[in-house]
């Protein structure tokens, strides 16, 4: 394990940047954009693509095969809890008990912002149910708290709306989600570019999910590379810590005696 592994539900992670299976011109497509991102848990939208539970038709696991990657199944087009988790439960057939997933339930289909009422309640039957869940949430810091204290193993707050590319919205929030998190808290939804994805990580989140950041480039397997080295970069720059910020110029970056020419008195 390395000592800067990312560890969900007791196990370790090289890579911190998650990515998504849809919008992808291709199965071709889909597999090289994740090979170039160094992405080692992928999301895979159950109500919208095929793992199995359609014998006959071309499956997501034949080209990223379980043995390679840590498959997290998630709720996407779910907006009740009793949908959720009516999804999961087939997911965990299908995956031969697979415990891991991300939950998601949606508020409406404009913006899919999060109904956190319904997410709460899901995410109180899918743990006592035996799932380890990963949980999409708003930026609220006390149901993100919430979450936790029910026995989520990951928080996922928006970071802006899922697919906006807006970017993170609000940074003071996220701060205060990963501030008081016990367990990794990961932006999920709004990234748009390289910089985002590096702002989260240099904020302190644990990592990033994505897809149509990725997927709705005009070349995707380029920017899956191009988000790969921004999380590794925003996350060493974390770990560093940044200098100060000054609003003055009152010690120059240099000093001034030592200087050839400068008599020192």
């Amino acid at each position: 394990m390395s000592q800067d592994s990312l560890v969900i539900a007791g196990k370790a992670y090289h890579s911190r940047l998650l990515v998504g299976t849809g919008k992808y011109k291709d199965f071709a497509q889909t597999r090289a954009a994740i090979d170039a991102s160094g992405a080692e848990i992928i999301t895979v939208a159950i109500r919208r693509t095929n793992i199995g539970q359609e014998p006959g038709q071309p499956s997501l696991l034949e080209v990223l095969p379980p043995a390679q990657f840590t498959i997290l199944p998630n709720t996407a087009g779910c907006y009740t809890a009793d949908d959720a988790v009516r999804t999961l439960r087939l997911a965990r057939e299908l995956l031969d008990g697979h415990a891991l997933v991300k939950l998601e339930v949606l508020g409406d289909p404009q913006t899919l912002f999060p109904n956190m009422p319904e997410t709460l309640k899901a995410a109180a039957t899918l743990v006592k149910d035996g799932f380890q869940v990963m949980v999409y949430c708003a930026d609220d810091p006390i149901q993100a708290r919430m979450l936790e204290d029910i026995g989520c193993v990951a928080i996922m707050p928006l970071a802006s709306l899922i697919g906006s590319g807006m970017g993170i919205l609000n940074p003071w929030n996220l701060k205060l989600i990963i501030e008081q998190a016990k367990v990794p808290v990961l932006v999920d939804a709004g990234v748009g570019t390289a910089s985002d994805a590096a702002i989260a990580m240099e904020l302190g989140c644990d990592g990033v999910l994505m897809n149509t950041a990725i997927a709705g480039a005009q070349d995707p397997v380029l920017m899956a590379g191009a988000m790969k080295k921004a999380v590794e970069a925003g996350r060493e720059a974390y770990r560093a810590g940044r200098m100060p910020k000054k609003y003055y110029a009152a010690t120059p970056s240099s000093p001034g005696g030592g200087l050839i020419g400068h008599d020192s008195k």
